[in-house]
Order: structure tokens, then C-alpha cells, then sequence
């Protein structure tokens, strides 16, 4: 019976090994210790970047989040290991009737693939390693886990807050093993490669980066469509366009993602039933039938009344007079932040069949805030698509 390598280096060189072999793309080790940048992160939250995500801001949350400790006692090192999920361009960019969904979330949800992964990986190390203590994240986890991947030498955090790796790019999902066992960490990543390039500052419509690394959630289309669970504010509708699910923008103009690999994961390529469908065939779209399109993919989690909210708003900005219709339809649904932002999206493309809709379901409409979004679309300028 061979036995297992105990020292640091031996036991870090073999977990790393098996890690490649498991399928993920990158792995390196860093020490258990309070992350570079959990000041700035504590700061953050005094801002109240982080808007209705209120879960980053909890006092136990924010305890493991600044100190690995907390969240295992006795940890020593951190295994952080990421996965390609690039999957090709965004071929909704330029037809402003089709959807656009953020890469990550063109497929299976990644929790299950990369859960999946990362067990593994926790096995092979109490294998390696003997008896040890491991405790796993994704990114629901209270983990600053781009400061770890940094630390462990898988890249650098971009002027867009993401992690970006010289060789793939910025679209990884990032996991880690904390772990009271002793493994040799690697070296961090020193160089900042983003230079004096600000292209993703000015590429974000909403204007979220507030400057280099420094994200407002608030203003974020990703937070506006996923995280945020009442209405989108009326001044950023218009910037959001087709958007449906998330937002690529500060990663599509990084120069650094000009020319990703592929994924190597067959669950992360786009799947025709999510990138597929026109706008109007989302907006009547039933629970039952959101759940079946859906219910295994990132575009869950707003839930339908959140999904329809965002597709309403990109038919507004569509602004053709072919989605009165099926907007007229969503003016009876059952959810009210689906009839308002219904109701929003008639009143960009105005026109007589688009104000007789409105002015109808005024007639019946027992919401307040419904009322008041109706009122405002029916004296509002249209949008020429």
C-alpha cells in the first residue's frame, strides 16, 4: 500500500494534479489568512453598494468573509480552482427583438456542475492528505474569493471588480476548499496587466464602475435583472436594451477576452432553449412553463416575476409596434411588477393600440404603483425602434 505524501509541497503538488485532471482549469493555493482587501470590502458596505443584497452585509457573513477562520476554524490554507464557462458571442447583440443572457447563465446552472467537481476534489484531498478538515464554496459562499484566486496566483482583479487570468480571460467561475490542512501556498499575482486601459469604465451603460475596481451593485445590469427583486428604477430602463438576464459588457470590450478558449465542460455550452426564443414568445410565458424552460438554470433565480419584469423592459426598448399584443397580454398578469413594467414598455411605443391598452386597464387596475407606472406611460414620448 503506498502511502500518502504528508509534506506540504508533496500534498499541494498532488491536489493541484488531480485538480487538472478533474476538469478544472485553474487551481492554486493561498494561505488561510484576512484577505488584501477586506477593508476596502467593510468600506463597500458602508457605501451601501451592495443595494438589496443584504446577505453580504450580515455580521456573521461578514465575519467569514474577512477572516477564513471564522468560517473553519483551524484553516490554513485555501484551494482556489476556476472554470471556463466561455461559450461563444452574444449573437442577440445587434437584433434588439431577441434576448440577451449572460453567458454564465446559457446553461445548466453551474452550482450543480461545479459542486459536483469541487466534491471531488475535497475527496481526493482527505485522500492525499489523511485526515483533514474541509469545508467547500461556490460563490454563495462568505468568501472575497477573487482575493484568494489573486493570492493564489490564477490572475488579477480587473478595473471591472473580475478576476482575469493572462491565458483565459475573465469568464471563470471561481471556487475554493478551505482546509486545516498545511499545503504549500503558491506565489500571488503581482502584476496589474489592465494598465492604463479604462475601456470597461466607459463601456457600462449604467455607469456602475465608479471608478477602477470600485463597483456600485445598484447601478449594475446584472443586479438590476437578477438581484434586485421590485421594480428597475425608470432612469435605468432605457440603458438596459434587450438584457434580459445579466450583463457581459465590461467583459466583452477587456482585450483580454478578445481571443478565450472555448469551454471544455459540455453543461456550459449554450443551450437553443435559452439563447433561442424572440422577446414576444418570453413575455406570456406561465410559472408552469418558465419552470420547464428554466427551473435548471441561473435564470431561477428572479424568478418568473423577475424574468418577465426584465423582458417587458426590453420590449419597451424594442419599441416595435409587433409587441403591443403580446405587452397588452402582460397588462392582465397576475403579478403587478409584470403589468407595470408592462405598462412602462407600452408607453415607449405609444401609438393608439398601445394607449387604448393602458388607458383600459386603468379602468380596472386596483395596484397603486400599477396605476401610477400607467400614468406615467400614457404621457410619455415613444422610442422609434
Amino acid at each position: 500500500m503506498v502511502t500518502p505524501p504528508k509534506d506540504p509541497r508533496s500534498v499541494s503538488d498532488a491536489i493541484k494534479h488531480r485538480a487538472r485532471e478533474i476538469g478544472f482549469d485553474l487551481v492554486g493555493i493561498a494561505p488561510a489568512k484576512r484577505p488584501p482587501h477586506a477593508q476596502f470590502y467593510l468600506d463597500w458596505l458602508k457605501r451601501e453598494y451592495h443595494g438589496e443584497m443584504a446577505y453580504l452585509a450580515r455580521p456573521d457573513a461578514m465575519k467569514r468573509r474577512v477572516q477564513p477562520t471564522e468560517a473553519l476554524p483551524g484553516a490554513r490554507s485555501i484551494i482556489v480552482v476556476a472554470l471556463n464557462y466561455a461559450n461563444g458571442e452574444n449573437g442577440a447583440a445587434d437584433d434588439p427583438s431577441r434576448p440577451i443572457v449572460s453567458r454564465y447563465a446559457r446553461a445548466t446552472d453551474y452550482h450543480t456542475v461545479f459542486e459536483e467537481k469541487l466534491g471531488q476534489l475535497a475527496d481526493e484531498l482527505k485522500s492525499i492528505a489523511g485526515v483533514v478538515k474541509a469545508k467547500l464554496y461556490v460563490d454563495y459562499g462568505p468568501v472575497l474569493e477573487r482575493d484568494h484566486a489573486q493570492r493564489a496566483g490564477l490572475g488579477w482583479i480587473g478595473k471591472n471588480t473580475l478576476l482575469i487570468n493572462p491565458n483565459i480571460g475573465s469568464y471563470t467561475f471561481l471556487g475554493e476548499i478551505l482546509t486545516d490542512a498545511e499545503l504549500e501556498p503558491d506565489a500571488a499575482f503581482e502584476p496589474d496587466h489592465c494598465g492604463t486601459c479604462d475601456r470597461c469604465i466607459w463601456a457600462c451603460p449604467t455607469g456602475a464602475i465608479a471608478g477602477p475596481r470600485e463597483l456600485d451593485a445598484r447601478l449594475c445590469i446584472s443586479y438590476l435583472t437578477i438581484e434586485l427583486r421590485g421594480p428597475i428604477p425608470i432612469e435605468l430602463r432605457p440603458l438596459i436594451g434587450n438584457r434580459v438576464f445579466g450583463c457581459d459588457i465590461c467583459q466583452e470590450v477587456c482585450p483580454w477576452n478578445k481571443e478565450v478558449p472555448a469551454t471544455n465542460e459540455p453543461r456550459f455550452r449554450a443551450r437553443d432553449d435559452v439563447t433561442g426564443p424572440e422577446l414576444i414568445d418570453l413575455i406570456g410565458l406561465s410559472e408552469e412553463n418558465f419552470q420547464a424552460r428554466y427551473a435548471d438554470t441561473p435564470i431561477a433565480r428572479p424568478k418568473r416575476r423577475g424574468f418577465l419584469r426584465n423582458v417587458a423592459v426590453a420590449l419597451g426598448n424594442w419599441g416595435s409596434r409587433a409587441a403591443v399584443p403580446a405587452l397588452t397580454y402582460a397588462l392582465g398578469d397576475d403579478d403587478p411588477l409584470v403589468r407595470g413594467h408592462a405598462a412602462w414598455a407600452l408607453g415607449r411605443i405609444a401609438g393608439t393600440e398601445a394607449a387604448a391598452a393602458l388607458e383600459a386597464r386603468l379602468e380596472v387596475e386596483d395596484d397603486g404603483w400599477v396605476r401610477t407606472e400607467i400614468g406615467l406611460a400614457l404621457e410619455s414620448e415613444p422610442v422609434r425602434a
